[in-house]
């Protein structure tokens, strides 16, 4: 019955043309049998009478699907408005989350860029045993909250899928055994033990090629859901990489809780949504809980593991992946034994109107060598330019007057800088995918985001003092 229903309604023009056809055709032979006298008269009008019940019935069938299909045409039309409606305002909303986002970052960045500056400075003078171990928990806590940041940046960037992989060769035990210090510092506030621990073959000593910030991004999600979410005990992290097969290397990373730990109906939509996984009770008493977990199970799938959870209410919880890696002879020692300091004479120019951020790259860079010329916009960083020869200049991007872009531009503008092309290093705590593209389309040679790492500026000053060298 449904099969037939469903051959009428898509043959409904073609049924009926028929049927016009046959009733047409009955009536003319109708009528050629009255004028024939080949029927009975009372025979011939009962006839004419049925084929005409029998099309009224079948115009009745045709105009009221034909009603119906255009109700449901409308019903569309309208349905498509309301989405296009909701598309924009969603768009919208996207627009401003991300406005939203740069600002925040480049607010908090600027001025935790000064206080990461100040205690490496901090650290540079005689301290007695307490207060460098005060320094060093400060610097701990604003790692912290730098760290946070980066996870909220991040993790908005890998929701609206604006990422890819970056493959570079790591030594997993240096870079996150870092990271953990300041997790750890994190637990403790909470009264929590933290343990972190690396297993591997003492006779391998392979680096691996990877995406070290993504596997940090996803550790970071995953230990601050732990932590969040335990109100005693302890928290421990393993890094399994003790299985290797030919030129891979299989690493497992735990992420081990005593918290609350969540039932067996929950584990399987906790990956879902992040949304969706805020609503249940548990979160709701745990305030910013849950966060990454959706994006974590993203970024480990585009790595080609999967995230996995054992749980247990009120025992804890353990996340645990695994990743498949290509072992690398490029060892890192070669690099961290290499001291990056200027030898010979360097000038550089930094356009920067934050004071407490120039004593802040002042001291960094004279640390390292160079002699420093301070500005406070773009304007004023053009005309010096112009007047004074530099190795370097450092752009900082958001200044009054005449921002790090248009500056950067006018300088490449100049015969002074096709005759003798320089580099032009970005600053910003604006970091986002399109501040990089903005500053590379201005001609910025480098980009340096707020708070500055000293090893990436070392390893720009050591880049381009040696260009210079060489051109010499």
């Amino acid at each position: 019955m449904n099969i037939l229903l469903k051959f009428l309604r898509s043959n409904t023009k073609k049924i009926l043309s028929v049927v016009v056809f046959v009733s047409v055709a009955s009536i003319l032979f109708l009528v050629y049998a009255f004028l024939e006298n080949l029927f009975e008269v009372k025979a011939i009008i009962v006839s004419l009478f049925s084929i005409a019940i029998f099309l009224i019935l079948i115009l009745q069938y045709f105009l009221k699907n034909q009603l119906k299909n255009d109700v449901t045409r409308l019903n569309l039309n309208n349905r498509v408005v309301d989405l296009k409606f909701a598309l924009k305002k969603a768009e919208k909303l996207a627009e401003q989350k991300s406005v939203y986002l740069a600002n925040m970052s480049y607010e908090v960045r600027t001025p935790l860029n000064t206080v990461i500056g100040m205690l490496n400075m901090l650290k540079q003078t005689e301290l007695d045993e307490d207060q460098s171990a005060q320094v060093e928990i400060a610097t701990y806590s604003s790692m912290h909250l730098l760290q946070l940041v980066n996870m909220v940046t991040d993790n908005s960037e890998v929701d609206a899928g604006d990422f890819k992989l970056n493959m570079q060769t790591i030594d997993l035990e240096t870079d996150l055994g870092r990271l953990f210090k300041v997790l750890e510092y994190q637990a403790w506030e909470k009264g929590l033990e933290f343990e972190f621990k690396f297993l591997a073959e003492e006779k391998d000593k392979f680096l691996v090629i990877g995406d070290t910030a993504r596997i940090q991004q996803v550790l970071i999600n995953l230990i601050n859901n732990a932590i969040k979410f335990t109100n005693s005990g302890k928290i421990s992290i393993i890094v399994d990489q003790s299985i290797g097969i030919d030129n891979e290397q299989i690493i497992t990373f735990y992420v081990k809780d005593t918290g609350v730990g969540m039932k067996q109906a929950e584990v399987q939509s906790i990956f879902a949504d992040t949304d969706k996984g805020l609503e249940n009770s548990i979160t709701r008493d745990y305030r910013g809980g849950g966060m990454g977990l959706s994006i974590s199970h993203k970024l480990v799938g585009l790595m080609g593991g999967e995230l996995k959870l054992e749980t247990k209410e009120n025992e804890g919880s353990t996340f645990y992946f695994s990743l498949q890696l290509k072992k690398t002879l490029s060892l890192k020692t070669a690099e961290q034994e290499f001291n990056p300091i200027l030898k010979e004479k360097f000038n550089v120019l930094v356009a920067e109107d934050n004071r407490m951020n120039q004593k802040v790259i002042k001291f960094l860079l004279e640390r390292e060598g160079a002699d420093c010329t301070f500005v406070k916009n773009g304007l004023e960083a053009l005309e010096l330019y112009k007047i004074l020869d530099f190795d370097m200049v450092f752009m900082d991007i958001y200044m009054p007057d005449m921002d790090g872009y248009e500056a950067t531009k006018s300088i490449k503008r100049t015969q002074k800088y096709l005759s003798h092309k320089i580099p032009v290093i970005g600053v910003s705590a604006s970091a986002f995918e399109e501040d990089l593209e903005h500053a590379k389309s201005s001609g910025i040679d480098e980009f340096l985001s707020k708070p500055i790492e000293v090893e990436k500026l070392k390893d720009l000053l050591v880049k381009y003092s040696k260009n210079k060298t060489m051109a010499e």
